[in-house]
């Protein structure tokens, strides 16, 4: 073996290549004989080399632009000038450049040593193939409303989860990052939300087919399908919009191994909030209820113990290659976020393999398989909330031990408990196993006709468990307490297409049919014991099992078949139309199926003869589309009559059933009416505008009603109303400068979107009356419903509310009172005219590059939108909880004192000021802000510096996440939920977003 790895030192390169990956038997035995005949070959076919630079039409240096020669493996890249140099053998060969951003170009050698190559600009991606519903087409010929998100973009925030990477990226694709805890997922919601007791969430399509799970490092590129020209193929599930995922796929040529390492710190924000110390909270109680000076002689900072800096690490590495023939990628990730609370962690493993062959001329396969592990663990001993809410007076150590609030004798806080003690035994943790195989196949039957089957299976498991040791105040009084979960899913999908594409002069026909079907099938178990020694987090040495574990299976299967006409006439009108018809066993038996529609068309007008190459107008496209779709997404059975077995139901000691969910069989889809109106336009190759207007109505609102205890049953799931959603999106990219050496592009979007109720079931007027959030006709979804505060008496120091009153005549006027129970009545709890949902949300970017520099800002914004903040209802409450700490007075606010003082807050009494803390408007806050999400700033090492040591390519940067919020909201942060899967526009004992700095490193082998 070693003498076989000697002789390939002295041969040429091409022939050692040849050695080692196509020896025969004779040649084995004989390595004269190989490099004979390898010698022979190499005298016949000398190498030569071919060197020269890539540039844009501007003259602009391209780095990375890949080349390969036609019919090979063989290839490189441009390095940071945009020189390359590649080793030839066959004087009449081509090759083929591509880059992203760029046409690709095929150029004939023709024995030339010396090549420059210029590269024409797509028009800013108005050439990029883009996949929508399924199929893909060119950004310029779409009929329909999308956004398409490149990997370079995403890369702006440090995150594992797609959802953080999106926010502020696309027009009308609205994030709300509720939480800091790392195992807490974002909520997207796209052109506003319009269900109630549905998801809001959009459908996820991972190449090409429903679900599947992916890594945020293997992305190619996200598209955002907004209107229903593009959504309605996904029919039922495409009612909140869908998100494309196309991961990234090898590319013809030598194989290039990855590498990129991220690691860095984080820390929680605080933002205008602050908690006092232990002489501000004395100082402060001391104005009404003094206490012990003693109680000075502890200050312990409860927030500073129970945050920390937390560590931040993402490594991965990949590889990709192949022929013209065969393609892979394949790639390993390891991830690993602490959260700024202590004991709270999230780490990932991923592994990706795509491969594509063309196995004959006709059949083209791919196969894609992701696995992803995740193990989580909770933060699970009230150390959020006793780090706002115990006092400073009570020691964290005693002894060098954490204290037992317990236990120890002069304990003030309200809960008498320590989380430094709890954390010591008690722990919440859980790890989950996803897989995802894809086997896709493309059969081209005619150079007309395209068969293709597309299937998927995915694959789940999970567990869970949560344990309070008897020595903590969460498991002292059960003796110990172990709670565990397990649960085992599994989603099978077949999408079988047909497609036609006919051309007959200027007019091009395709035609598109999809058979498809889904069935999923999940089961869980949980089981609880008590009664567990010290220490002992097993089951087994419980002595006593609870009469309480649950076990059930689900099975759900949807059908689709769909049809859709595409249309164009020369590359100027466009005109596509489908029709979906699809059933689901979520609904009930009378409704299991629906059809849906969609029509879109566009005109090209920079393809007409009065503006062909218009030197300002590059580009013009007028787009409408109209059409139908649903939504699903509700639980399994929800149109089914259910009965829980419970020993509260029990028969002789036997466990019995008991209704809990009244039966609806004419429970039927959600089904949205959309249409959208934009225009796209190019001026002078550089500036990209777009403006999109939408009118969304969504029909037969799915809600879960709750009903009266007399009915015998909770609930029963109805169609309820309509709500409508109107709005405009706008989208600019500026390609400022282009330069040889400085480049400045800006990215900027922002979209508006009004909400309205337009009318409940039953000719009802109210949904969830005495919710600070009713569903009203004629109301915005989000608005606040609550007696007004009217601040605070000047001659005393009371509380006053609005009571709105009504005389004998009917007349209605307003008077002031300090009774809180008097404003408890439909007639004083006061629509606000506040929302939840903001009045606009938008991104700005600007990225700079100087020579091998580049630097990125990027904010995010979002306004008009009010934040319910509950929170202060424990921290800001006039002396009603004296054993939990207080927040300082933000800025502008002033506490009454004296007669004759204007005042935003009442006089602290004990036991609190006529119940000033209860829901007001006194706590409704404007949600607005301005945040300057991510910095970056990169350097592509030379290639000079590096090609000695092997790299082709190498970078280098820092990054910085959330480094600054402008906002006017008191609390930690501004960032509430958007959607009603939460509770919307509420913040309360808030896990705080967190500050990052970061560092990484990429090369290129």
């Amino acid at each position: 073996m070693k003498d076989r790895y000697k002789n390939l030192f002295r041969i040429p390169v091409i022939a050692a290549l040849s050695l080692y990956m196509g020896q025969e038997p004779a040649e084995a035995a004989n390595p004269g004989l190989r490099i004979g005949k390898l010698a022979a070959t190499a005298s016949k076919r000398a190498e030569y080399t071919v060197t020269g630079k890539v540039t844009s039409a501007e003259g602009e240096a391209l780095p990375g632009v890949s080349i390969v020669e036609k019919g090979t493996t063989k290839g490189t890249t441009t390095d940071i000038d945009g020189a390359f140099s590649i080793n030839l053998t066959n004087p009449g060969t081509t090759l083929t450049f591509s880059f992203i951003g760029y046409t690709t170009r095929e150029v004939v050698v023709e024995g030339a040593t010396n090549l420059d190559v210029v590269l024409e600009s797509d028009a800013k991606g108005l050439d990029e193939v883009v996949v929508v519903g399924y199929s893909a087409k060119k950004v310029r010929y779409l009929s329909s409303s999308v956004s398409t998100i490149s990997s370079q973009k995403l890369r702006d925030v440090t995150s594992n989860e797609l959802p953080n990477l999106l926010q502020g990226k696309a027009p009308g694709v609205v994030v709300s990052t509720n939480s800091g805890d790392p195992t807490s997922p974002a909520r997207v919601v796209i052109r506003g939300s319009g269900t109630i007791s549905a998801s809001s969430s959009p459908l996820y399509v991972v190449d090409g087919n429903i679900d599947g799970s992916y890594n945020p490092v293997d992305v190619e590129n996200v598209t955002v399908l907004k209107d229903v020209a593009a959504t309605g193929l996904y029919g039922s599930r495409a009612a909140n919009g869908v998100i494309i995922v196309n991961t990234k796929m090898g590319k013809a040529g030598k194989t290039e191994i990855n590498f990129n390492n991220t690691f860095g710190w984080s820390e929680a924000t605080t933002g205008n909030f602050r908690l006092m110390d232990a002489q501000e909270l004395y100082d402060f109680q001391s104005t009404f209820n003094p206490r012990d000076p003693s109680v000075l002689k502890n200050n312990t900072n409860w927030w500073n113990e129970a945050f920390r800096t937390a560590f931040v690490n993402n490594h991965n590495v990949s590889l990709s290659g192949g022929s013209d023939k065969t393609t892979f990628y394949v790639s390993g990730n390891y991830y690993k976020e602490q959260g700024t609370v202590i004991e709270n962690d999230k780490t990932g493993y991923n592994f990706r393999t795509n491969l594509r062959s063309q196995l004959t001329n006709k059949l083209t396969a791919a196969v894609l398989f992701n696995a992803q592990y995740t193990r989580d663990n909770y933060q699970n001993s009230n150390t959020l909330y006793d780090a706002y809410t115990n006092l400073p007076f009570d020691p964290a150590y005693e002894n060098g031990a954490p204290t037992d609030g317990r236990s120890y004798p002069n304990w003030l806080g309200r809960d008498r408990e320590n989380f430094l003690h709890s954390i010591q035994y008690n722990f919440a943790k859980a790890k989950s196993l996803r897989t995802s195989l894809d086997v896709n196949l493309d059969y081209d039957l005619t150079d007309k006709i395209t068969l293709s089957s597309y299937n998927r299976a995915n694959f789940g498991n999970g567990s869970g468990a949560t344990y309070y040791d008897r020595r903590t105040k969460q498991g002292g009084a059960n003796g110990g307490e172990l709670y565990n979960n397990n649960n085992n899913n599994y989603r099978l999908l077949t999408s079988n297409r047909i497609r036609y594409s006919e051309e007959f002069g200027k007019h091009n026909l395709t035609l598109l049919g999809v058979a498809e079907a889904e069935t999923s099938f999940a089961e869980y178990n949980t089981v609880s014991g008590k009664g567990l020694p010290a220490g002992q987090d097993v089951l087994s040495v419980a002595t006593d099992i609870l009469v309480s574990p649950t076990s059930y299976n689900e099975q759900v299967a949807f059908r689709k078949f769909l049809g859709q006409a595409d249309y164009n006439y020369d590359n100027r009108y466009f005109l596509v139309g489908s029709l979906v018809n699809e059933f689901s066993s979520l609904f009930g038996k009378n409704n299991s199926s629906a059809n849906f529609f969609q029509l879109g068309a566009s005109w090209v007008l920079s393809n007409e003869n009065f503006l062909k190459n218009n030197k300002v107008l590059s580009f013009a496209k007028l787009r409408l589309s109209h059409g139908t779709v649903g939504n699903a997404a509700i639980p399994n059975f929800a149109s089914l009559g259910l009965y829980t077995i419970s020993q509260s139901a029990s028969y002789a000691g036997v466990p019995g059933a008991q209704p809990f969910q009244k039966g609806n069989p004419d429970l039927t889809w959600e089904k949205i009416r959309a249409s959208n109106l934009g225009f796209d336009i190019s001026l002078f190759n550089r500036i990209d505008l777009t403006v999109d207007l939408y009118n969304k109505k969504s029909e037969d609102l799915l809600y879960q009603k709750p009903l009266t205890a007399t009915t015998g049953y909770s609930y029963v799931w109805v169609n309820a109303g309509s709500v409508r959603n109107r709005g405009v999106e706008f989208s600019l990219t500026s390609n400022n400068l282009s330069g040889k050496e400085l480049t400045w592009e800006t990215n900027f979007n922002m979209a508006l979107n009004r909400n309205k109720i337009l009318e409940l079931s039953g000719g009802a007027a109210t949904f969830r009356p005495g919710n600070r959030l009713p569903l009203a006709a004629g109301h915005d979804m989000g608005e606040f419903n609550l007696p007004v505060w009217a601040g605070v008496n000047p001659e005393n120091g009371d509380p006053q509310w609005e009571k709105i009153v009504t005389d004998a005549n009917g007349n209605v006027t307003k008077e002031l009172t300090n009774s809180y129970s008097s404003v408890q009545t439909a007639q004083s709890r006061q629509f606000t005219g506040k929302s939840t949902n903001p009045k606009f949300t938008g991104g700005l970017t600007n990225t700079l590059g100087y020579k091998g520099f580049t630097f990125s800002a990027f904010f995010n914004f979002v306004y008009g939108n009010w934040v319910y903040n509950e929170s202060r209802a424990y921290f800001d409450n006039d002396g009603l909880y004296e054993s939990y700490n207080q927040m300082i007075l933000a800025k502008g606010w002033s506490r009454w004192e004296k007669p004759g003082d204007v005042a935003t807050h009442p006089k602290p009494i004990v036991g609190g000021n006529k119940d000033s803390n209860q829901s007001s408007t006194r706590y409704l806050e404007d949600g607005s802000y301005i945040r300057l999400r991510n910095v970056r700033v990169g350097y592509n090492i030379p290639v000079d510096a590096i090609k000695r040591i092997g790299f082709a390519r190498a970078n280098i940067f820092v990054s910085a996440d959330n480094l600054w919020t402008g906002t006017k909201f008191t609390g930690p942060d501004p960032e509430a939920s958007f959607s009603f899967e939460d509770t919307p526009g509420n913040s309360s004992i808030k896990y705080p977003i967190s500050r990052k700095l970061l560092f990484g490193v990429n090369f290129t082998l």
